[in-house]
């Protein structure tokens, strides 16, 4: 019993061991296939697809209302005994036999001729909201493709922020051992060494806190791309000095108006409200439909005398229902719908005021973007540099400690803030190319 109970016991650890390195396993992913593992995993954007799918299904069905319906309704009863039924004549009398066994079918069909433009209006209405529902869809794309585009260079400059930390710490603990030596041939003070000392727990803090930095973004990526929370995902992607040229402000933004999948959604729901309201109109006229039934019963009611048989029989008209009076019904409703028409056209240019705001500081942020990557660039250049002088006086006893510290927070910096320059060029870029509906 007791070596049962080690064996499960084992095996339970075993697959504790065996699901946590699966949680924690390693991918290199580039941008392109971290779009591609979120849009095929999101949740979101599969409910956004099913109410698509749903108001296809929905528009569809009103639609139906237009043709024509064809209903088949059938039946058996057997029916209590009752004397015969038996007229006198002279000489003679007539009997009606009593049924007890009756059989009954009917084939009814019923087209809608004329209904003032209810259902018609109803129908384009459901149409045009299924019309919306898929601009729905690339809209919420788009988001996600942002978001994950987003995580993914936030995780890009939270390893290479990283990096740098421990390139500081690795400078740093050099420095320290320099310092020592220097303090120990009387050409540093203990106060200068203790500078550095503080200096590098700094950056040893730094580098602790880019650690969690990069805990953080990798399971904001992770939990938009479907991945377990635990994986290590190492951005195969790189960042370039190349910047991409847009098209003015203008030109923006008319591409904007035209293919953002929010303004093409909201039109289809301004033609729906207008569908809307004739729809509600169409309570003003009378609705008139073809009907015809086919009767294959045993007995058939319609023919006299009723015998035990089946026997077919037919009717074709035309149907008339017309409201009267329902209590101002038509009236309230058409107001609704006007009403639904107006704020739908109000909601629509509200719309384009705020993509009209989304381009243009998407297009001054790129601008920006692009400037700073050109400042940084040089940052760069001329802190490299500086450090390099700056070293080689202080190993020839030109320089003091506290010019080396100096020129070692500058370098440090500069590349900081040359990734930064990179990264937010290519965030400014992803919302330029979601305001304008160019999201790929």
């Amino acid at each position: 019993m007791m070596k049962m109970n080690h064996t499960s016991l084992s095996a339970i650890l075993l697959g504790m061991l065996m699901l946590g390195r699966m949680e924690a396993q390693e991918r290199r992913l580039t941008i392109e296939e971290c779009l591609a593992l979120g849009i095929e995993r999101s949740r979101t954007l599969h409910a956004s697809v099913m109410k698509a799918e749903y108001a296809d299904a929905k528009a569809a069905e009103v639609a139906a209302a237009l043709y024509p319906s064809l209903r088949l309704q059938a039946g058996y009863a057997r029916l209590s005994d009752v004397p015969e039924f038996r007229i006198p004549i002279p000489g003679n009398s007539i009997t009606f036999p009593v049924i007890l066994d009756t059989y009954s079918s009917r084939l009814s069909l019923q087209q809608p001729l004329f209904a003032g433009g209810r259902l018609r209006g109803a129908a384009n209405q459901a149409a045009y909201h299924a019309d919306a529902a898929r601009y729905d869809v690339s809209k919420d794309k788009a988001e996600l493709m942002l978001a994950m585009k987003t995580a993914y260079w936030n995780l890009y400059r939270a390893r290479a922020f990283r990096q740098v930390s421990d390139e500081n710490v690795a400078v740093l603990t050099a420095h320290v051992t320099d310092a020592e030596n220097l303090l120990k041939q009387g050409m540093l003070t203990t106060n200068d060494l203790l500078k550095v000392k503080v200096q590098l727990s700094n950056a040893m803090l730094m580098q602790s806190e880019a650690g969690n930095r990069v805990q953080l973004a990798m399971v904001s990526l992770n939990s938009l791309i479907g991945l377990p929370l635990g994986t290590t995902i190492i951005p195969a992607s790189s960042l370039t000095m190349t910047t991409k040229e847009f098209p003015g402000i203008d030109s923006l933004l008319s591409v904007a108006l035209d293919e953002r999948p929010e303004v093409l959604g909201m039109e289809m729901r301004v033609r729906a409200a207008e569908a809307g309201v004739t729809s509600a109109r169409g309570g003003w006229f009378p609705q008139v439909s073809l009907t015809g039934n086919y009767y294959y019963s045993r007995p058939n009611q319609r023919i006299f005398p009723a015998l035990d048989e089946f026997r077919e029989t037919w009717d074709v008209g035309i149907s008339l229902q017309f409201d009267l009076w329902n209590n101002l019904t038509t009236k309230h409703q058409t107001g609704a719908a006007g009403a639904q028409h107006e704020q739908t056209k109000d909601a629509l240019e509200t719309l384009k005021d705020g993509i009209t705001l989304e381009v243009t500081q998407g297009a001054l942020s790129v601008r920006q973007a692009q400037q700073r990557i050109r400042l940084a660039e040089l940052g760069v250049e001329q802190a490299a540099e500086s450090y390099r002088m700056t070293a080689d006086k202080f190993k020839s006893g030109l320089s003091t400690n506290s010019d080396l510290l100096d020129a070692e927070i500058a370098l440090i910096q500069s590349k900081l803030q040359m990734t930064d320059a990179l990264v937010e060029y290519e965030l400014a870029q992803a919302r330029l190319e979601k305001a304008v509906g160019e999201s790929k």
